[in-house]
């Protein structure tokens, strides 16, 4: 297409090479500020922001790969690899295994009209600094309503409340919970059978409807019953899991307010941010994914016309 519209011949590796660049310019300009939110609490519907974290595994490069490549190229591609190590440096290293999981933050409001996107090849200590950085940024302080909806993770919540201590409330996902019901349910009556479906319907119609707390009272007969074996086992694995996210799990009260319960559209950006990272047979190093997800979130967020017309300006 480049070749056709602009009489622009251009390698795979070179179109490689510039957009990699491009994210990387992307990211630094996300990390100095000249990249922000289009948008801040005060433009959300009713002023209320919220927020989801999660985790999304990206196929790596290993460094027993990027052995095996440079071996192959050495041959055909000498040239060309003398001038990428000296304009680096050194090569790339490799990563310790094959998948590494990246952080992808977010912040919407209710309808869905805003929507703001960064990611990190970080782990969760600068996941954390992007909350407190871009909450910042979308001044999430001011918002009448403001709160988080997560999987349920330790560490995304702990994050939540040690940097963005100002959120009304954190919210489980309702849909991962009822993973965690289900999976209960199978253990005790088969999966997919009638009565493991039944019992399930069951234990998310009282939680749902009258909370956790209610859900973990329903729980004690069949823990009773199943005093031992993996049935007792799933039983307790259940009920820690509930009681250790009771404030989280309030669903009346949550509805009451007008709450969102799910995590999907954080869950959706998680699929958009990595989409061109995840296709077949692709392996990645860590910046390069990162600089690949700059690229997204700007267009995620968007603020892509924004941005290429500044970049146009600039040039």
């Amino acid at each position: 297409m480049v070749r056709r519209t602009a009489q622009l011949s251009l390698s795979g590796r070179t179109i490689r090479q510039i957009v990699e660049n491009q994210g990387q310019a992307v990211l630094a300009a996300q990390r100095s500020g000249a990249v922000r939110p289009g948008f801040t609490a005060a433009d959300c519907s009713d002023q209320t922001l919220v927020t989801g974290a999660d985790g999304v595994m990206v196929p790596m490069v290993t460094e027993q790969q990027k052995r095996k490549r440079r071996a192959t190229e050495s041959v055909k591609r000498a040239a060309q690899r003398r001038r990428s190590t000296a304009r680096t440096g050194r090569p790339k290293s490799g990563s310790d295994g094959p998948y590494k999981e990246f952080k992808v933050l977010s912040f919407y409001d209710p309808d869905k009209s805003h929507c703001h996107v960064v990611g990190t090849a970080g782990d969760h200590e600068e996941l954390g600094r992007l909350m407190r950085r871009e909450g910042g940024r979308l001044r999430l302080g001011q918002a009448k309503v403001k709160y988080a909806v997560s999987d349920g993770a330790v560490w995304i919540e702990r994050q939540y409340r040690r940097r963005l201590p100002m959120l009304d409330e954190h919210i489980l996902d309702y849909y991962h919970l009822r993973e965690h019901v289900r999976e209960a349910s199978g253990v005790l009556y088969g999966e997919g059978t009638t009565k493991a479906q039944g019992w399930c319907e069951a234990m998310m119609t009282y939680v749902w409807e009258q909370g956790s707390l209610v859900m973990l009272d329903r729980l004690g007969p069949y823990l009773r019953r199943h005093r031992n074996g993996p049935k007792h086992e799933a039983l307790v694995s259940l009920r820690d899991y509930v009681g250790k996210r009771v404030s989280m799990t309030d669903y009346p009260a949550f509805r009451q307010l007008g709450y969102d319960c799910g995590s999907g559209p954080t869950e959706s950006q998680c699929g958009t941010l990595t989409d061109r990272l995840k296709g077949s047979g692709m392996r990645w190093d860590a910046d390069n994914a990162e600089c690949m997800m700059a690229l997204a979130s700007v267009y995620n967020s968007g603020l892509w016309g924004d941005y290429w017309n500044s970049q146009r300006a600039t040039a």
